[in-house]
């Protein structure tokens, strides 16, 4: 199971590595000179191998759960991130979103975590999605479907609190967790319709009739056109998806979805996550973990990770 913990931790940071120099440009220019490899400065000014506030969100999450789930404690590292250049690539925090910033000022001035996120339909861009990848690891197990939505919730509002934000982290969580027990692609895909539909069966909301072309359709009909990569959340979500399930390995899937353009490295974090989770830390191209900024403190985070939740 370590090897699940690394492919998909590794995997993200590398997404997010390998899309952080062509964040914002659009996907006309990069179909001219699209991202194949890892590339140096670029937009952010950042060295190869360096990863965003993306991946320091993920492990600043990895790092407070080996205390257990403690929301205030969760909250508080964010905090410290952002104020400290904790978990930063190369001690600088740079790009936060303006919806986690705004929240982690709240947990600042002594608001509580369960009160602190955004929650207008306007503050849904990706600032929970892209954090909530370990929950795939600590909520695997559990089988009170209830206490699984409600922790992925709290989660996410800490920054985000609106429905369609705690619907795209549930989705991304339950996607990953069929991974994790084995299924295919296609058949996680099919499983994760059926579980979130079935837990919001009886919560109907226009807000979840939004995702339908991932929950009621097929979203591997689709094409590329068709597919959006704004930093809106459920932009987001259908372009992991689409990528995921059009693509036969990490590498095609991410760098797919990293040359849709705009918010590349969210995109590719994301992609990057469930596909190594599915094709193993071994299809990460090498060369690209390797680049990687503090990679053997990620992997260590992840072998401490793996201990703790007796993922060996």
């Amino acid at each position: 199971m370590i090897r699940l913990v690394q492919g998909s931790v590794l995997g993200f940071c590398v997404g997010d590595a390998l899309g952080v120099p062509v964040e914002f440009i659009d996907r006309g220019t990069l179909k001219y000179k699209p991202v194949v490899d890892m590339r140096s400065f670029g937009v952010h000014g950042q060295q190869k191998g360096t990863w965003s506030d993306d991946s320091s969100l993920l492990l600043c999450t990895m790092e407070s759960l080996l205390q257990g789930y403690d929301i205030v404690n969760l909250a508080n590292t964010f905090l410290e991130w952002l104020e400290n250049g904790h978990w930063t690539a190369r001690g600088r925090v740079f790009d936060v979103g303006f919806t986690t910033i705004e929240s982690l000022k709240r947990i600042k001035r002594g608001i509580a975590p369960l009160e602190s996120g955004n929650r207008t339909v306007f503050d849904n861009g990706n600032g929970s999605l892209m954090r909530i990848l370990p929950f795939i690891f600590y909520l695997n197990n559990e089988t009170n479907s209830f206490r699984k939505f409600r922790i992925v919730g709290e989660v996410s509002g800490i920054t985000h609190g609106h429905i369609v934000s705690k619907v795209a982290c549930s989705i991304y969580v339950e996607m990953g967790i069929n991974i994790v027990k084995g299924y295919s692609l296609r058949d996680s895909y099919e499983l994760m319709k059926e579980v979130i539909l079935k837990h919001y069966i009886n919560k109907p909301t226009k807000e979840l009739d939004k995702f339908s072309r991932i929950l009621k359709q097929d979203i591997r009909i689709l094409k590329e056109e068709d597919i959006k990569s704004t930093g809106y959340v459920l932009d987001t979500l259908e372009a992991v998806f689409w990528c995921l399930l059009t693509s036969k390995s990490y590498k095609e899937a991410v760098l797919k979805g990293i040359n849709l353009g705009e918010d590349t490295d969210t995109i590719g974090a994301l992609i990057g996550g469930l596909a190594g989770l599915y094709y193993g830390v071994d299809s990460i191209p090498e060369d690209w973990i390797t680049a990687l900024a503090r990679k053997d403190d990620i992997v260590e985070l992840c072998i401490l990770f793996a201990n703790k939740f007796k993922l060996i």
